[in-house]
């Protein structure tokens, strides 16, 4: 495993992160009882490295996160999660943050939580969040039981980033986790300068989703791309649009040149992947650790994706 510091929180953290939410919920999402093998995934992740482990109040895996890590040092863990937010009309959404935290303080079994998230806020959230929710984060920060305050963008309703620009510019977070892939790549010029000019941590969702792991997705999605002249129509093979990524490199899979693109991009610290496999979870840690993808692909990714800003990969 490789590490690097997220930010100015001084953590040492795993570039590859295990994502307990996501399509798969640790393998949940399609099979509730499977609890036992969820632990057992999160304990695999431990083993081969990877120290940054993300859940969140609405994922229903804190508890499985807490069940794994029971037995190990915690020092050497760094735990995140995330607060749903309350309804704008709630008649004491301060106490509701501070009634959340204490939740997941409980269920993962841990006195504090190294990075703290308002969840998927979006740009009608953004001054509620700022101006009722961060005192009360903040005063959680004081009081140690989060060290570090951190927010999650509403990713499929904000591809452009609009609520991380305006808080960055603001400062009011230490920890950003931000939509970026290879077919939305805006992040890297909209997001990435500021957040490192505020020294803040990187963590990267939705590096892979459908149209990076379903053939058939990725077909739909370049059509529709060249229907609304988002790309040239020429740009790509239309049944086998990213086929050039495999043609003349290393790369194996769509999936890996996905995660390496992500993990090698200047501005990401953490690439977050989830999985309720075994095998597909050391394929994702393998793939992010592996080198860039060659220029000559990365510069054709350019050419085609380099101006997107309004598609999630889903």
């Amino acid at each position: 495993m490789e590490y690097t510091t997220l930010g100015r929180t001084g953590l040492k953290v795993s570039v590859a992160g295990l994502g307990c939410g996501g399509p798969s919920r640790l393998g949940m999402r399609n099979d509730p009882d499977s609890v036992n093998h969820a632990i057992a995934l999160v304990q695999q992740a431990i083993d081969l490295g990877v120290n940054f482990l993300d859940t969140a109040q609405n994922y229903g895996t804190e508890s499985v996160v807490g069940k794994a890590i029971a037995d190990r040092p915690r020092d050497g863990l760094v735990i995140s999660t995330k607060k749903t937010l309350p309804p704008a009309d709630h008649s004491n959404p301060e106490a509701e943050v501070i009634q959340g935290l204490e939740q997941s303080l409980k269920l993962i079994g841990t006195d504090y939580i190294d990075v703290y998230h308002l969840h998927g806020v979006e740009p009608k959230d953004y001054e509620f969040a700022r101006d009722r929710l961060m005192p009360a984060m903040r005063r959680l920060k004081e009081q140690g039981k989060i060290r570090f305050i951190g927010v999650t963008e509403g990713f499929v309703v904000d591809p452009a980033h609009t609520v991380l620009r305006e808080g960055l510019e603001e400062d009011l977070w230490d920890v950003v986790m931000v939509g970026f892939s290879l077919l939305n790549p805006s992040a890297r010029t909209s997001i990435f300068p500021l957040a490192r000019n505020k020294n803040v941590g990187v963590l990267n969702m939705f590096p892979v989703r459908r149209a990076l792991s379903q053939p058939e997705r990725l077909r739909e999605l370049c059509a529709e791309l060249v229907e609304k002249k988002s790309i040239a129509r020429d740009a790509l093979n239309s049944q086998d649009p990213l086929g050039f990524l495999l043609q003349g490199t290393d790369a194996a899979t769509i999936p890996e040149a996905a995660y390496r693109f992500c993990r090698h991009a200047q501005g990401v610290d953490v690439v977050l992947f989830g999985t309720g496999n075994p095998a597909h979870l050391k394929e994702n840690i393998a793939a992010i650790l592996k080198p860039p993808m060659p220029h000559s692909a990365l510069k054709k990714l350019d050419e085609v994706f380099g101006r997107l800003d309004h598609i999630t990969g889903n």
